[in-house]
């Protein structure tokens, strides 16, 4: 088989490049093309329901407990903590809006051609073709015959157009319309009526594309794409919180698009919002500014709040105008063009009172406390500030910096639940304070901490038990950093809680913020008070008492004729005491620890393996006696009355002293700082913006309504009737239905057209 050749290219000749505009036409046919709008908006919902599961804004460490630190740095590389302002998913929406334009501006004027016409020059022959048809005859003239047809349809709002059309020789075109006809040969004259109902379905397309069209620009409008437009275009330097407020850290006044907080604590004033971005924060001054005369708080019987409500009065220098607003969460105001959300409401910088407690002292110690200076420390109140300048606290161990961080009024907790969680043993832990174990900074600033989110999960069925939901008090939250920089937060409540038929004390602690605090349970006296709790431990601290306290029990326990018992007795006290107390090692050269842990160490050394049960039940029966005896002998020093070991109240406060004080040993340190009093100062959280670009989105919501209605409800039919004169003085009728979906109603709906045209003998539609 031969070939044909090639042309060849002369040399020289260079190469064929394609024509620019046929690059062009290329890349408009992509980004017009639904295939590429759809892959767009499929994108844009896998973000947004990403943005959804991830919390966004939330502090970088939040993510780091929650997704471990390399995850973490890989979700915050691709912008996950911020997707709605991050650069790829603000150019993915860009790219949507161009691509649903050009689609809107490529079918718009096909749109509009088709829906200004009514195809009334279709064939006579081609009503064969489709699907519903009938043919009849009506005994009028031709004349008559459309008038009648004409005046039936426009009373059932069909809109028509009609063509008359000449008698032609042939298949072709006489009077500017198709005859009909498929072969030569003379055919009558008629009359075609196209008759159209339905016509906003084609609307519908333009309006739901439109809508996206706007709903994205208004989406970009009021993003931070403008922010950081003017941050790129301004040079402008976002700050990191607490670094101050550098000169090009503020946008203008009159920025025309932003989303900012508002931070106003009672009786103070403020202009000055803040713009959080991925690279730190911007100050947006506010053309007004807002003072925060009252916040108010309303709660549920849980006490859940359900109210947050502030009363604010808005100064206008410009105008010279100050008008009082109150700010509700979901009734913001509005006020020349910026809107004042309720956000959230924090700690506006609280007074409080606290008092410390110094767990290493020694009875004598505190009896000296005019001429020792650790004591008369002891007996001084800290007056602090919620969120103020830290202070520094004097302990053995070196100073430490106090940072009052919080304090919450309102404590609603499940007591039912917390006296089911055994104590958790501070041996076991490691050195962590014993007590219940349990997150005590929730969400709510408040302190509202109710089941954890896996109790409300499950079967819909009630639990088995009753929740107990008591208002335990106010808490203070601080911390105590040391002179490396090492901080722990603590947690301590005023008010002592019923735990287990004890009214305790609880002292939370905990290492850092991604953990739960851990309890220290102290009980409280007879005067609900942590004083007797405290003499207890200051009187194991001093070797003179415990000495005096293990004589007594000897000489309490053993016969008054048996001296040799009665020493042996209290030496074996003795010996408990300083174990117990940390004061002597387990064994020479080992480090001394104290409590529980110590008495199961010297157990576990000096007793053999079959006679440690026996051995450390009559220990801890020793224990327990000195204990009771050591504390008697501190309320004798205190000038109280002693107790009686028959006393229900007394065995009870002495079984959970005695498990405190092994705890105790563990805590971190020295010192306890209980809430004596306190001025509270609220402060609320505004989010303030402004969106010119929300009348574009809800412009936008309406569109899309309106298309989406249109497009699904609306079916847009087209009807042709032909009519041609039989020449006997009747009429011939052909007619013919379209339908953009095929559905029962249609058939209905062309059977009462056929009989509205050709009367109630018409015949069966003609079979396809």
């Amino acid at each position: 088989m031969r070939t044909a050749a090639l042309p060849q290219t002369p040399p020289g000749t260079p190469p064929v490049t394609p024509a620019a505009h046929s690059v062009r036409r290329q890349v408009l046919d992509v980004l017009a093309s639904m295939r590429f709008a759809i892959a767009l908006l499929t994108v844009i919902c896998i973000a947004s329901a990403i943005g959804t599961v991830v919390k966004q804004g939330e502090p970088l460490v939040n993510y780091v407990d929650q997704f471990g630190p390399f995850w973490a740095e890989v979700f915050g590389a691709l912008g996950l903590y911020r997707i709605y302002s991050s650069g790829w998913f603000l150019t993915i929406l860009a790219f949507l809006v161009v691509s649903t334009s050009l689609c809107i501006a490529r079918n718009t004027p096909k749109i509009l051609a088709d829906w200004r016409t009514h195809k009334e020059h279709i064939r006579e022959q081609a009503l064969q073709a489709f699907h519903h048809r009938a043919t009849g005859v009506l005994a009028q003239p031709l004349g008559e015959a459309q008038a009648a047809v004409l005046g039936t349809l426009a009373q059932q709002g069909w809109s028509v157009k009609t063509q008359r059309r000449e008698a032609a020789a042939q298949d072709g075109v006489s009077g500017g319309a198709s005859s009909g006809a498929s072969g030569g040969g003379p055919i009558g004259a008629g009359v075609m009526i196209g008759a159209r109902l339905g016509a906003a379905n084609k609307l519908g397309y333009i309006a739901a594309h439109s809508a996206i069209v706007l709903v994205c620009l208004g989406g970009l409008f009021d993003g931070d794409l403008i922010v950081n437009a003017q941050v790129w275009a301004q040079k402008l330097q976002p700050f990191k919180g607490g670094m101050g407020e550098p000169e090009r850290g503020r946008l203008g006044e009159g920025n025309p698009a932003y989303r900012a907080q508002l931070f106003v604590p009672e009786g103070a004033r403020s202009n000055a919002a803040v713009v959080n971005l991925n690279q730190g924060m911007l100050v947006q001054p506010l053309p007004f500014e807002v003072e925060l005369k009252k916040f108010s708080v309303d709660y549920y019987a849980t006490g859940m709040p359900k109210r947050f409500a502030s009363d604010i009065v808005i100064h206008d220098a410009r105008k010279g105008v100050d008008k009082a607003f109150t700010v509700e969460v979901n009734h913001p105001v509005v006020y020349d063009g910026v809107t004042i959300f309720q956000s959230s409401f924090e700690d506006g910088g609280s007074s409080v009172q606290l008092k410390p407690l110094r767990l290493d002292l020694g009875t004598a110690q505190v009896a000296r406390a005019g001429q020792a200076t650790q004591a008369a420390q002891s007996a001084s109140s800290v007056a602090a500030v919620v969120g103020g300048s830290p202070q520094m606290l004097s302990v053995p161990a070196g100073d430490l910096q106090l940072e009052v961080t919080g304090l919450r009024v309102i404590n609603v907790e499940d007591v039912a639940q917390a006296q089911k969680s055994p104590a958790a043993d501070g041996a076991a832990s490691g050195g962590s304070p014993g007590g219940e174990s349990g997150e005590a900074s929730g969400n709510d600033v408040r302190g509202v901490n109710l089941a954890e989110l896996s109790k409300h999960l499950g079967s819909g069925a009630k639990p088995a038990g009753n929740k107990q939901l008591v208002n335990i008090g106010p808490s203070v939250i601080y911390k105590l950093r040391d002179a490396a920089g090492q901080a722990r937060e603590y947690q301590n409540y005023m008010a002592p809680v019923k735990l287990d038929g004890q009214q305790v004390f609880l002292f939370g602690v905990r290492d850092t913020p991604a953990e739960g605090f851990r309890y220290l349970r102290v009980p409280a006296d007879e005067d609900m008070s942590v004083q007797g709790w405290l003499r207890l431990r200051q009187a194991l601290n001093d070797g003179a008492m415990r000495a005096e306290a293990a004589q007594r029990f000897g000489r309490m326990a053993a016969p008054a004729d048996r001296a040799d018992l009665q020493a042996q007795l209290g030496g074996s006290a003795q010996r408990a005491l300083d174990l117990f107390a940390g004061a002597i090692p387990v064994k020479p050269g080992q480090p001394m620890t104290g409590g529980l842990p110590a008495l199961s160490d010297f157990i576990e050394q000096a007793v053999p393996a079959d006679q440690r049960e026996r051995t450390s039940a009559t220990l801890v029966r020793i224990l327990n006696g000195a204990l009771f005896e050591l504390l008697n002998l501190s309320r004798e020093r205190a000038g109280v009355a002693p107790l009686s070991p028959e006393q229900d109240e007394a065995r009870r406060f002495m079984t959970a002293s005695v498990l405190s004080l092994s705890d105790a040993m563990f805590y971190p340190v020295p010192m306890v700082l209980v809430l004596e009093g306190f001025v509270p100062k609220q402060a609320s959280v505004f989010q303030v913006t402004r969106t010119p670009g929300r009348n574009v989105v809800y412009l936008g919501c309406v569109l899309l309504i309106v298309g989406v209605f249109a497009m699904l409800y609306i079916r847009e039919r087209r009807l042709w009737v032909w009519l041609q004169d039989d020449g006997a003085g009747a009429t011939r009728v052909k007619m013919a239905l379209s339908s953009t979906r095929q559905t029962l109603d249609t058939d209905r709906e062309f059977e009462r057209l056929q009989r509205a045209v050709l009367g109630a003998t018409a015949p069966a539609p003609a079979a396809p």
